[in-house]
């Protein structure tokens, strides 16, 4: 049996679910049960189905086992062994109620495995959920794909004549930055505006002689422009998280903690790619993408950093952050006023925050309050 490639839906049409059943009754009555939520296909054999798959690729296969000439087992083990079909969900459809039968099935790659006479709603949430699972792994690889075509676009860009480098570094950066924000909309200003909160932070720190030891060699400038990439790990949490208009549970919420790390990830790769004199800019970005979610007290993330143990750069970047997280507003809240911020922050002193670093907030409050609708 020989198959040609099909092209995938396109990401915005209805799922496409074939349905294999050599009883006519069945087809008929699971067709009307998917109509609603996909554009189905009813065949009467697995020669059929392979037949309509030189045209059609399906998102999902409705498979019944019992079946004349090729039966739902011998099927499966057909589509697995494509490389243009093995990725298509199966779930089998059979009046065969037994565990063995059931494992048998499941081991040779079905997703589920539904047993008749079926319930209509049962079945339509079952395989709603089964869509939605090929939904998110399809948008999860077009993201991946999207972040190794940047990859390979940075590397071919960085490989110019050295003395663009400086240009291309900040080019790729501006397109970085759009790209975070265009894909987490509902905050929107969020890194450029954490960016000035952090200039006053830095300018602060400069004026009030605090961790002047810590601080006499840092670059503001190179600090502050890395830190546009605090949160480019956003890039890999998928829309439903991102995007959710209310706030996340706590499974979501874990998932949301991880752009802290895919973010370091993706700076390190970067990094690798540029010469060496340009891999101070992206340690810095590093340094804020990892840490500006550590608390003072250790109930921070990703890896719960104790007091001095936290990099000074994301001490002071986690302030920033808050800031204009409080102050912003969410599907979920109203922005806060400066005054509830600025209490909330001098209250956070040695649990969330550095104390010594909420001094400095104080003494340049101000200029928070007076640049807050800027």
């Amino acid at each position: 049996m020989t198959f040609e490639m099909t092209q995938a839906a396109e990401p915005d049409r209805p799922p496409k679910i074939i349905i294999v059943d050599d009883s006519l009754t069945n087809l008929k009555f699971v067709k009307t049960a998917m109509s609603p939520i996909a554009e189905v296909y009813a065949v009467t054999s697995a020669k059929k189905m392979f037949d309509l798959m030189e045209k059609v690729k399906p998102t999902l296969i409705l498979l019944d086992i019992t079946m004349p000439e090729i039966n739902g087992l011998d099927a499966i083990k057909i589509l697995k062994s494509s490389p243009f079909y093995s990725d298509i969900p199966v779930i089998f459809l059979t009046s065969v109620n037994s565990k063995g039968a059931e494992l048998e099935g499941l081991c040779l790659g079905a997703v589920d495995y539904i047993t008749k006479p079926f319930e209509p709603l049962l079945l339509l949430k079952r395989v709603e959920t089964h869509l939605t699972l090929q939904a998110q792994k399809r948008a999860m690889e077009r993201q991946s794909l999207e972040l190794q075509n940047f990859n390979v676009n940075l590397v071919k860009m960085v490989a110019e004549e050295a003395e663009k480098v400086s240009k291309m570094q900040f080019s790729v950066l501006e397109t970085v930055v759009d790209l975070v924000e265009s894909r987490d909309d509902i905050t929107g200003g969020h890194i450029s505006r954490t960016m000035k909160w952090l200039g006053f932070l830095l300018d602060g720190l400069e004026e009030s002689g605090i961790y002047a030891e810590l601080t006499r060699d840092w670059n503001k400038k190179m600090i502050l422009h890395s830190s546009r990439l605090h949160d480019v790990g956003k890039i890999s949490i998928s829309d439903a998280i991102l995007k959710k208009p209310s706030k996340l549970t706590g499974e979501e919420f874990e998932d949301m903690k991880r752009h802290t790390t895919i973010g370091a990830s993706i700076i390190d790769r970067i990094r690798d790619t540029l010469p060496s004199d340009n891999h101070e800019f992206m340690n810095q970005a590093r340094i804020l993408a990892v840490t500006h979610h550590e608390k003072w007290d250790g109930s921070g993330y990703p890896h719960g950093l104790v007091g001095s143990n936290i990099p000074l750069q994301g001490r002071v970047m986690a302030i920033a952050d808050v800031y204009d997280a409080l102050i912003s507003k969410r599907p979920y809240k109203n922005p806060l006023p400066h005054e509830m911020a600025e209490s909330i922050i001098i209250e956070g002193a040695g649990s969330h925050f550095d104390p010594y670093i909420v001094e400095v907030f104080k003494l340049v409050s101000w200029k928070f309050a007076q640049n807050r609708a800027c």
